[in-house]
């Protein structure tokens, strides 16, 4: 819009046909001089805006490393406190290398059958010792056909005809076995190998082409295998005290998914959803009556739960204090970075020490702390005035856009208790770091497939990590899960106490 100014004559023109005629041409730049604020308010916002977002990095935000191109930020500094354990096998560390075996499987007998100095016989000379050297190997693999014949008898009292009875599963005249869904499953699932190239890895070890229809159908029968374990994951998770929870998209019939993640420890559950908010929380099964305490990233959604008690993660707090300090100069977002690394550490010492909470004078110090840092950003970030009123007849402006200080200063407050749960709550993390490495590992198939095919696939896939993520938390091996799992017995996990 152009502002056009009233020219001489056009006031004197006013000026000549009285009052009203000379409020009118007021009014008239009055609006003109509203509308022009608005829109200069509007491109204001704008530019701030891109000066933001082009000031965030996967260091200061939760945009992802990939996304920083070939400019790549300096990675926020370790919180590890200097003189704290380095990195890397410790002073005493056994470590891994290969040791001996007493009882090796098999022995090859090297013997010495003449002096290698005077060329003299020793076939009957009596073995003083032995040199022992041990490979361990793989021996080679094959696939093993297994005939099972039920006998048939005819009784002769009666005549009646008796067969046999074959084993459970054992039910066509050719079938694959557990070891070949187990290692079809194990391939895809674990390792997020395409089907193809899974048929093209279990040739090339056992000499047997597999098709690739049989691999998918494998799959599906390891998600019914083990359909006690997951109810069972869900309900411990369930009555778990912290659970951690998170989400991310998926991409699955080329469209836009939700994977949500609840994970601890020692558990792990993966539900897919087309919607990110509440409808997929109610459809997962965790968060509704869940009476524990649920660690998140602050997505609305989380706080419809009433019955649980909330905390948030304080990884994404520090990218975002650190983005306020670098792209604002704001230096009460460092002050309070700081502080939250420093009441981290208070913790972990406490903890290593034995200690199940810290002194309540320190906690109060602490808080204290935090709440003067957030004063000392609010005389920064003064709330923005209200919008003047509009000229007669013209259009009533809403309240300006608050900047992004002091939208993170709001959130810091109205949100101090989940922020600080783990200064007055040793149980809770400091951070939801577990929850997001465990969606990163779905997300890496994404990246390796490119999507999901089916609603139906993406949701076993995601029972079936779900399942494996939880063995491997709990020392058991994965393999061994599901061989147990198309064996009938599937790992039914424990939830620790904690």
């Amino acid at each position: 819009m152009n502002l056009r100014l009233p020219t001489g004559d056009d006031i004197h023109r006013a000026f000549l046909e009285g009052e009203e005629a000379m409020v009118e041409l007021f009014a008239q730049v009055g609006q003109q001089v509203e509308e022009l604020a608005r829109q200069l308010d509007t491109q204001a916002a704008a530019l701030n805006d891109l000066q933001a977002r082009l000031g965030k990095t996967s260091a200061n935000s939760s945009k992802p490393p990939s996304s920083d191109g070939y400019a790549q930020p300096k990675r926020t500094a370790s919180l590890r406190q200097p003189g704290q354990k380095p990195r890397g096998g410790q002073p005493g560390h056994g470590g891994d290398t290969l040791e001996r075996v007493a009882r090796p499987d098999r022995t090859a007998l090297h013997p010495v059958v003449a002096c290698g100095q005077c060329g003299a016989s020793l076939a009957d000379v009596a073995v003083t010792s032995h040199e022992e050297r041990q490979v361990f190997d793989i021996p080679a693999i094959r696939i093993e056909v297994t005939a099972h014949r039920a006998e048939v008898k005819t009784c002769p009292g009666c005549g009646t005809e008796n067969h046999g009875v074959f084993p459970v599963g054992v039910s066509g005249p050719v079938q694959y076995g557990p070891g070949v869904k187990t290692w079809a499953t194990y391939f895809q699932t674990q390792h997020f190998v395409p089907v193809e190239r899974t048929a093209q890895i279990i040739e090339d070890l056992v000499g047997h082409r597999v098709a690739e229809a049989t691999l998918m159908k494998a799959q599906r029968e390891c998600v019914a295998a083990i359909a006690p374990a997951t109810a069972a994951i869900k309900d411990q998770l369930r009555d778990t005290p912290v659970v951690r929870f998170d989400e991310s998209g998926l991409r699955v019939e080329g469209k836009l998914q939700w994977l949500h993640v609840a994970s601890t420890e020692d558990l792990t559950d993966y539900t897919v959803h087309a919607k990110r908010g509440q409808a997929a929380m109610d459809a997962a099964g965790i968060l509704p009556g869940f009476t524990g305490r649920g660690m998140h990233d602050h997505w609305k959604s989380y706080f419809a739960y009433t019955d649980c008690t909330h905390a948030l993660c304080n990884a994404h707090h520090l990218r975002e204090l650190k983005f306020i300090h670098e792209q604002y100069g704001q230096a009460w977002a460092e002050t309070l970075a700081k502080l939250l690394v420093e009441i981290k550490r208070a913790v972990d010492t406490a903890q290593d020490d034995g200690q199940r909470a810290l002194p309540a004078a320190a906690v109060v110090a602490f808080e204290q702390r935090y709440e003067a840092a957030l004063k000392a950003g609010y005389q920064l970030n003064p709330q923005p005035p209200p919008p003047p009123p509009p000229v007669t007849g013209g259009k009533k402006r809403g309240r300006p856009a608050q900047t992004p200080p002091l939208n993170l200063l709001d959130r810091l407050r109205d949100f101090q208790t989940e922020t600080l749960a783990f200064l007055h709550d040793f149980r809770v993390p400091f951070d939801n770091n577990l929850a997001e490495r465990d969606v990163r590992m779905v997300k890496v198939k994404q990246k390796v497939s490119g999507g999901f095919r089916t609603p139906e696939g993406t949701q076993g896939f995601a029972q079936i990590r779900g399942y494996l993520s939880t063995a491997r938390k709990q020392t058991v091996n994965a393999l061994a899960a599901l061989r147990e799992a198309f064996a009938g017995r599937p790992f039914i996990p424990t939830a620790s106490s904690a």
